[in-house]
């Protein structure tokens, strides 16, 4: 069998759906994208409490344990979960249709049209998918961190970036989610039918600057431990 033939078997196997197209798996993958990134642009402005000191940051971490009853935080994790879960579903199987339908023998591969941002997704989305697993086992349940404390989430923030290789891997994962949102917001942009040529440098600045602002502040979160800033 050919590679268009698998191909053309692959998407018949998968049936004639909204979420067997290619289209209606980008638009899964947009939109679970946008709600990462609102979770990762709002746990980005959370985590600036450690600036105001133990008390503010404490005081943070209670509210998000207590809102809603406690309800809040478990309907959040859950839609959280189910938007991972689609959004790597959709990206994998994309992946893989990608793959099925390139030539065979293809070598040459011509990344004029491409950015290395968007040429690394598949790496930097396997990076954050590990990153992420770490960062709850860490700071969440405990189980990786040092000299964990349930009653003091500000010092296990502190005692957990003073150790230089958590602090190293915690910026290499920001990088990689730099690249992976600047990519993310201009495809999902696109995607969801924003894209126009007149207005297509708003679209540039806006995941430029959205990028900017969320890797650059939680990069500042380690070396301000390391250096004693924030103690």
């Amino acid at each position: 069998m050919s590679v268009a033939e698998k191909s053309i078997a692959g998407a018949e196997a998968r049936g004639h759906g909204f979420l067997a197209s290619s289209i209606g798996r980008k638009v899964i993958m947009a939109i679970t994208g946008v709600i990462l990134f609102g979770f990762v642009t709002v746990h980005m402005l959370g985590n600036t409490q450690a600036y105001m000191g133990s008390e503010a940051f404490n005081e943070y971490a209670k509210f998000l344990k207590t809102m809603i009853h406690g309800d809040g935080i478990w309907v959040f994790r859950t839609v959280l979960l189910v938007a991972v879960g689609f959004h790597v579903w959709s990206a994998t199987s994309l992946t893989l249709d990608n793959l099925a339908a390139r030539p065979e023998g293809y070598r040459a591969q011509q990344n004029v049209a491409s950015t290395w941002a968007s040429r690394t997704m598949r790496w930097t989305g396997v990076i954050l998918a590990i990153f992420i697993v770490y960062h709850l086992l860490h700071l969440t349940t405990g189980t990786v961190h040092p000299n964990f404390d349930h009653t003091n989430p500000y010092a296990n923030f502190v005692n957990g970036f003073k150790v230089p290789a958590t602090s190293a891997f915690y910026i290499v994962a920001q990088l990689c989610l730099g690249l992976h949102m600047w990519h993310g917001v201009w495809s999902c942009t696109q995607t969801l039918g924003l894209a126009h040529p007149r207005y297509d440098h708003l679209r540039r600045g806006f995941a430029y600057g959205l990028t900017i602002l969320v890797v650059g502040v939680n990069i500042t979160f380690p070396i301000a431990v390391l250096t004693g800033f924030i103690h």
